[in-house]
């Protein structure tokens, strides 16, 4: 049985997915300020230059930009604790700029898992694992994608 703490971490991790899930920028952004400490640490490569709830912002905003039909479906979400983690399976078709390459029109489908750790309700700290590999050979910059 989830404790009260893990049943509203996992809550605000919906209200953040749900968010995304609308492709709305607007919406994402607003989750954040709303679920996501100012200060978050976020272990995962970010832009340069943004730092906090920023950087999540930035990182959504480059994403949506790239891949406008974006779609991040939990394949596993377990909360224990102040944790929450989460595996997912991301769709999308690439047509925006993405990482210095301009559209290329291809889908890509690739593996991620995150990991939330929650301090008064609100996400602090984020360590991420994405398959890029996967991502950059289907949009055919990596050895073994499209030619």
């Amino acid at each position: 049985m989830p404790t009260a703490q893990e049943a509203r971490n996992k809550a605000t991790f919906r209200r953040l997915h749900d968010a995304v899930r609308t492709g709305d920028l607007e919406a994402v952004s607003k989750a954040i300020d709303e679920a996501v400490a100012p200060d978050l640490v976020f272990h995962a490569p970010v832009p340069a230059g943004v730092t906090g709830g920023q950087a999540l912002k930035r990182v959504w905003e480059v994403l949506l930009r790239a891949f406008p039909d974006l779609r991040v479906e939990i394949e596993d979400e377990i909360a224990e604790g102040d944790k929450v983690v989460f595996r997912n399976t991301v769709t999308g078709t690439h047509l925006g700029e993405y990482q210095g390459l301009e559209a290329t029109g291809r889908a890509v489908r690739y593996s991620e898992i995150f990991i939330l750790r929650f301090a008064d309700d609100r996400v602090a700290e984020i360590w991420g694992v994405v398959d890029v590999l996967a991502q950059m050979r289907q949009l055919g910059t990596a050895p073994g994608g499209p030619s």
